[in-house]
């Protein structure tokens, strides 16, 4: 089975981030964040001292939740996919379909704009808010599973050839961090982030077409079995450097 190396993880990270800037995520999270927070968007704006403290506090547990739902949906991968260890090619094939079709739907959303549609379940995250943020992320990881679901079925498939059920966990925690880095800097610059969500908006086109072209050409390498060996060629050259910050990931 592979182990996750410095390409595998950058884009469980770059599947995060796509994630967060997607049509379905990226305009609710003011949102998301007065919900977490218990304040306004106008109060987010002012915030500062303890207020910010406390809104920082709680955006980060709601974070934990999330990715604690996430990290559990990799490691469950792993282990489905180690039941397979003995049809290993099979395996890598299976994933390699399966993120090279979640590549593709990145591309279709381009031409076809009610794929591309926001998710609403303001409801739901009202009710999961008044439960704190713990549970207010734990309703985000299941209610918005299958708005991120490109990206995220792609980090799956990857967790599933890892060699290991931590291994595979760590991934989907790489991922998360993508989603939970934009989250905080949101949380502290709560102004120049929304500012900038304005950018993302207008390029969200670009943003999917990069991002499926990105998964396509990473699901071929998978289903060739390339992917393998680019990990370990780019472990060696951060060895090399002393920079293998990935080897016991």
């Amino acid at each position: 089975m592979n182990d996750p190396g410095a390409p595998s993880i950058l884009l469980a990270f770059a599947a995060g981030l796509v994630s967060f800037v997607s049509p379905c995520v990226l305009p609710l999270v003011p949102g998301y964040l007065a919900t977490v927070s218990g304040l306004s968007p106008d109060e987010l704006r002012g915030s500062h001292g303890a207020q910010l403290r406390a809104v920082v506090l709680r955006a980060g547990l709601f974070i934990l939740s999330f990715t604690a739902i996430f990290v559990l949906l990799g490691m469950t991968a792993t282990g489905l996919g180690r039941t397979l260890a003995d049809n290993r090619s099979a395996l890598e094939k299976f994933a390699g379909i399966t993120i090279i079709v979640m590549g593709a739907l990145f591309v279709v959303m381009l031409f076809v704009p009610m794929l591309n549609r926001e998710w609403h379940v303001d409801a739901l995250m009202r009710r999961a808010g008044r439960g704190g943020p713990l549970v207010a992320g734990a309703a985000f990881a299941i209610a918005w599973t299958p708005c991120v679901g490109p990206a995220l079925a792609s980090i799956l498939g990857l967790a599933a050839t890892s060699g290991t059920v931590a291994q595979g966990g760590g991934l989907l925690a790489v991922y998360s961090a993508g989603l939970a880095v934009p989250f905080l800097i949101t949380a502290i610059a709560f102004n120049r982030a929304t500012t900038a969500f304005a950018w993302v908006k207008r390029h969200y086109a670009v943003i999917n077409g990069v991002a499926g072209v990105l998964l396509i050409s990473i699901g071929v390498l998978v289903l060739t079995g390339e992917l393998f060996r680019l990990n370990i060629e780019a472990q060696k050259l951060l060895d090399r450097w002393d920079l293998n910050f990935f080897q016991n990931v």
